[in-house]
């Protein structure tokens, strides 16, 4: 059995309280500021990752199918590599997106 995170707090959401109207529109304040804007000088960084970290859990993506046309070469060698070809094909752009944001967040 997996040891319980003692920094976690678990509850099922008949046991939360509805957030009162101050609340709400403290947060709603907060979302429609800028990153840059947010004070986030009370939260500790993260230096390291803890050994159970899984990433992906709370956040997925919405898939959208699509057509496309790859030459076959390249198809070839992504299904040569196993099982998932699709999967990787969304990692490498999704790679190629990052570094791409990145690139142009630095030039501004």
């Amino acid at each position: 059995m997996k040891k319980p995170n003692k920094h976690m707090v678990s509850m099922t959401r008949a046991e939360m309280k509805p957030l009162t109207k101050k609340q709400l529109a403290n947060l709603r304040k907060v979302a429609a500021m800028p990153d840059s804007e947010i004070d986030f000088a009370d939260i500790p960084e993260i230096k390291e990752l803890p050994s159970d970290y899984v990433i992906g859990k709370f956040y997925r993506p919405k898939k959208t199918s699509v057509s496309i046309r790859i030459d076959a070469d390249v198809l070839a060698w992504l299904k040569a590599t196993g099982e998932g070809y699709q999967t990787r094909i969304n990692t490498y752009l999704r790679q190629l997106m990052r570094q791409k944001s990145q690139e142009h967040s630095n030039r501004a």
